[in-house]
Order: C-alpha cells, then sequence, then structure tokens
C-alpha cells in the first residue's frame, strides 16, 4: 500500500554554488560520508549531489514534511545497490517515522540532465489496501 508520494527537482548550478560557497561544512550537513564519497567519486560531483538532494526533499514530502518531528537531511541516507539502483537508508528521526507508519520499503527514482536533478520517492507501508 501507498503511503506517501513525493518529488523534486533541483538545479545543478544551486547545488555547485552552494558546495563552492559553504565547502565541507555545507556537505556535512546535508549528507553522509557515504553519500559525499560517491558524489565526489563522479567526474561532475554536483549532479550527484543534486541528484541526492532531491531524493531526500522527495522522501520527506513523502512522509508529508512533519513539522512535530523534522527530519535531518542526513537521516535520509540514498545509496546505490550492487546493481546501481538508486536505494534509501532511514536513520534517527526517518528510521522512527518509518517504524510508526508501517513503512517497509521506499521506491526511489533519480535522474539529472546538464542543469537539473530530480528524484520520485514511494513510500510503501504494510497493510490493506
Amino acid at each position: 500500500m501507498i503511503f506517501g508520494t513525493g518529488v523534486d527537482i533541483v538545479e545543478i548550478r544551486r547545488m555547485k554554488d552552494a558546495k563552492n560557497k559553504w565547502g565541507n561544512n555545507f556537505l556535512d550537513k546535508v549528507f553522509t560520508k557515504r553519500e559525499i564519497a560517491y558524489s565526489e567519486s563522479k567526474s561532475f560531483p554536483p549532479q550527484h549531489f543534486a541528484a541526492r538532494f532531491a531524493a531526500k526533499e522527495a522522501v520527506a514530502k513523502a512522509f508529508g514534511a512533519p513539522k512535530k518531528t523534522p527530519i535531518s537531511w542526513t537521516d535520509v541516507e540514498v545509496l546505490n545497490d550492487s546493481d546501481g539502483k538508486p536505494i534509501v537508508k532511514f536513520h534517527g528521526t526517518a528510521q522512527k517515522l518509518m517504524k510508526k507508519y508501517g513503512i517497509y520499503d521506499v521506491v526511489i527514482s533519480m535522474s539529472h540532465t546538464r542543469n537539473y536533478a530530480v528524484a520520485n520517492a514511494i513510500l510503501l507501508k504494510k497493510g490493506a489496501k
């Protein structure tokens, strides 16, 4: 059963500008060490940072962005499985919300062009339709 869905789009230039302006302070606030290592290993890291940023936003929107229990940027970690498929790992508040609402999986899709990155997230919940 679908609990929620979210989508987000990010301008690559804005991600590049944020990284240039605030450097590691920005990266460490928004991304986990594994997300940083993955994105930095690519030939144009801003595209990969932007796609992961969009995915985090999409997940927050799928949860309904609860104001009483805000999700930290690093509570949602966007990684890749052994086949390269994007996957989401929850930590902290996001993991608590996952358990609270019976979320058992996240279907995530990301894409980017030279100028934009987009992501879609679908939270799947245990239970009848």
